[in-house]
């Protein structure tokens, strides 16, 4: 897992929503913590927020919740969406 969240974080630039969400989810499922994915998965989900819809918005806060991972960056964006 470290590898594949290695290589996640250094393209989630490249991801559309669903991508972002989904990868969020799944390592939030796996159990498998991951900061810096998590905080790459912030970032390219806060500059894409007006494309997220609801239910990419809500796994991807499941999945931050899930991981017990804090994103000022993420929430303070939703917030203001």
């Amino acid at each position: 897992f470290d590898t594949l969240a290695h290589a996640s974080a250094a393209k989630v630039d490249q991801f559309d929503p669903q991508q972002l969400s989904m990868t969020a989810w799944a390592f939030a499922t796996a159990g498998h913590r991951s900061p810096e994915l998590l905080d790459a998965l912030a970032r390219a989900c806060a500059a894409q927020i007006d494309q997220l819809d609801t239910q990419h918005l809500s796994n991807t806060a499941w999945a931050f919740a899930k991981a017990g991972h804090r994103s000022p960056v993420l929430f303070d964006t939703l917030a203001h969406a």
